[in-house]
């Protein structure tokens, strides 16, 4: 006998929040501040949660014990997922009829779970203090009358016993055209796309999958009502088999149509609208609304951008698209710490205001402090403090998006710094502005003048210098995260000429170029390939000429892990001096153990020219090493420990890097 019926998918979740130590704070001025302490940063510590407490005449506990026909591990698990007898067993009910009362609430969820897996000849039997409990044969009064008499004195005994019978196979599969009753061709929708297809196990969670594939499929092709009009599963008994039927209503095609705004009252619409890169008649696709989504969740002062879409076409076959916006708190205040026991430890702080003018204009003033730790990881090298050591720097930002409604971006930056590295020490005042046009969400170009100030001394001598130019710089940006991309690519580029005739005492250009590419090997974004690779070069002086905060060096934490902060590259009396010519490149494999847990192996390689170009005089460094993540809504939280591969003399035997988001 032939028996249809509507597969269910059900998921349950039993996750447990973990609070984590802050290494950067963020705190809103409109918000209260409250201290939160952990002392069990990834939760390895804890006990389980699942297990029953101790009898006693307050409540019954009970013991579980799930048995499953053919010792099948994977639906043991599913049924543990699915019971609420094992994910409340750490809550015993108070009293035998509510034990007995969860038990038999059990038995549907059971079978449902186990006609999901496609076992739809299974059967389910829950035993309660040794009386069995059946669908269609409840003992409930022979039940609870046994588990009365644990009470106080021991757990309950209950026993989950479970005969699945065989998995069901699909036999047919068809997927058809609601309009017509034809199946689709292959041209129109791939059996790529459906996946499912007969001898595959007849599990409610692939045809709900498949069914997911099908309509986001006709809606990547401009139909947003696409749906999976009926669903026609026959399950076959005595066949073991299922033959199912997907009617599709692909819905006509449409363009994306009027945009409206809504929900921040406090930013210019005018604003909001030059993010938006899409123009009314564009043909609609869920990716253009995810693009759409990420480019105006750019603008500082929004705090969350939801798309909704229209519940039917305009008048022209457009769909309408409504953007309800919610806004940050105006100011913001924050504070990070970083540590290597090569480049030392660093304190940075800033302020901001989001919306200065109403037009989500940011204005932002960060100060930061760090000090050089000469040891290199040596002990027998000088570790005492010394002020000469000590570096900081102010900074102060504008930026004014969306010039008179445009996508053109006014930014403003000034300078204060106080340097120190192994190799020189230098300060310098500088200043900048500039305007930045956005040709879409991931491409931007931006030009402007800079003026800066300085002196530079190392081994070589010290240079006053004055430096004007006109900086230029190209950006892609198509990763989907900006501390943690699991795809897509980033490159930016710039080249920066200080021409003698405006002023420059050095005239010199800086051309500079970083690529990173990401690549997720699975869906879940668990395993992703990250590499990267940047290049410098200088023209127009000798190296003694340029000033030595200006030249190349690689080594530390943004570069090449392992060695000290900026040391690779031309010496001079054993004293890093820098080169006019960069080369470094990393690679990393980043595997999640679990969602918040991660390692990531890496390797690092790179060092500075003295020539204008790489020409490879100099030995190219390398550093292999393994990094922990802690992954959190902020960012992971980095822990990478570098080794020098091929060391000079007076390099670390090794290195431990501390922060906030990946590496690059």
């Amino acid at each position: 006998m032939a028996r249809e019926i509507v597969p269910q998918l059900r998921w349950l979740s039993n996750k447990r929040r973990i609070v984590v130590p802050v290494l950067v704070g963020v705190l809103s001025s409109s918000l209260p501040i409250a201290p939160a302490f952990a002392l069990d940063l990834f939760g390895w510590f804890r006990g389980t949660s699942d297990a029953p407490p101790p009898p006693s005449p307050q409540a019954l506990p009970y013991s579980l014990d799930i048995v499953v026909g053919g010792d099948n591990s994977d639906l043991k698990q599913t049924l543990k997922d699915a019971s609420t007898l094992q994910s409340l067993q750490s809550d015993p009910p108070p009293d035998a009829a509510a034990l007995v009362s969860r038990a038999e609430a059990d038995l549907p969820r059971l079978i449902d779970a186990l006609w999901g897996a496609g076992y739809y000849n299974a059967r389910v039997t829950i035993t309660v203090a040794g009386v069995p409990l059946m669908l269609q044969a409840s003992r409930t009064d022979a039940a609870t009358r046994a588990a009365s008499g644990y009470l106080a004195r021991a757990l309950v005994p209950v026993h989950i016993v479970a005969d699945p019978g065989p998995q069901f196979a699909l036999r047919e599969v068809a997927v058809v055209d609601a309009r017509t009753g034809r199946p689709f061709p292959p041209s129109e929708l791939p059996p790529r796309v459906v996946q499912i297809k007969p001898g595959d196990p007849a599990r409610s969670a692939d045809i709900v999958a498949a069914e997911a594939r099908i309509v986001d499929h006709f809606r990547a092709q401009s139909r947003p009502f696409a749906k999976i009009q009926r669903q026609d599963p026959v399950v076959i008994h005595p066949a073991a088999a299922m033959d199912v039927t997907l009617a599709v209503e692909p819905g006509p095609r449409a363009g994306i149509g009027e945009i409206s705004i809504s929900g921040a009252e406090n930013v210019d619409p005018a604003v909001v609208r030059s993010f938006i890169y899409t123009e009314p008649g564009d043909p609609y696709s869920p990716a253009e609304l995810a693009s759409m989504r990420k480019s105006i969740s750019q603008i500082e002062a929004l705090s969350s951008v939801r798309i909704r879409e229209g519940t039917t076409l305009d008048a022209y076959g457009n769909l309408p698209l409504f953007v309800e916006l919610t806004e940050r708190p105006l100011r913001v205040i924050g504070a990070s710490v970083q540590y290597s026991t090569t480049d030392g430890p660093a304190v940075r702080a800033y302020w901001a205001h989001r919306n200065l003018f109403g037009g989500a204009e940011r204005l932002r003033l960060e100060g930061s402090i760090f000090y050089l730790t000469e040891d290199g990881g040596d002990p027998n090298r000088n570790q005492d403090f010394t002020w000469d050591n000590l570096g900081g720097r102010f900074r102060a930002s504008f930026l004014k998006p969306a010039l008179w409604g445009t996508r053109n971006d006014w930014l403003v930056d000034g300078l204060v710094e106080r340097d120190r590295t192994e190799g020189y020490t230098s300060r310098l005042v500088n200043a900048s502005t500039g305007i930045r046009h956005r040709f879409s969400d991931t491409f931007s170009i931006q030009g402007g003048i800079e003026y800066e100030k300085g002196q530079a001394t190392d081994v070589l001598g010290q240079i006053d210098y004055t430096l004007v130019g006109f900086p230029l710089s190209v950006s892609y940006d198509s990763t989907d995260n900006l501390l943690n991309p699991t795809r897509g690519m980033r490159v930016l580029a710039s080249v920066a000429p200080y021409p003698e005739f405006l002023g420059s005492t050095v005239p010199i250009t800086i051309a500079k170029g970083t690529a990173s590419a990401y690549f997720s090997l699975d869906e879940e974004a668990r395993y992703i390939l990250a590499g990267r690779i940047g290049l410098g070069s200088i023209v127009g002086a000798d190296l003694d000429e340029i000033p030595a905060n200006r030249r190349f060096y690689a080594g530390g934490g943004g570069s090449v892990r392992g060695y000290r902060y900026r040391t690779l590259g031309p010496t001079y009396l054993g004293e890093p001096i820098g080169g006019r010519s960069l080369l470094e490149a990393s690679l990393e494999a980043r595997i999640k153990i679990t969602d918040t847990i991660g390692i990531v192996p890496f390797v690092d390689a790179g060092t500075a020219f003295e020539s204008s170009f790489p020409d490879f005089d100099e030995t190219i460094r390398v550093a292999a090493g393994l990094g922990l993540r802690y992954y959190t809504a902020i960012g992971p939280i980095r822990l990478d420990v570098a080794i020098p591969v091929n060391p000079g003399p007076g390099d670390p035997s090794y290195a431990i890097y501390v922060g906030i988001g990946q590496a690059f």
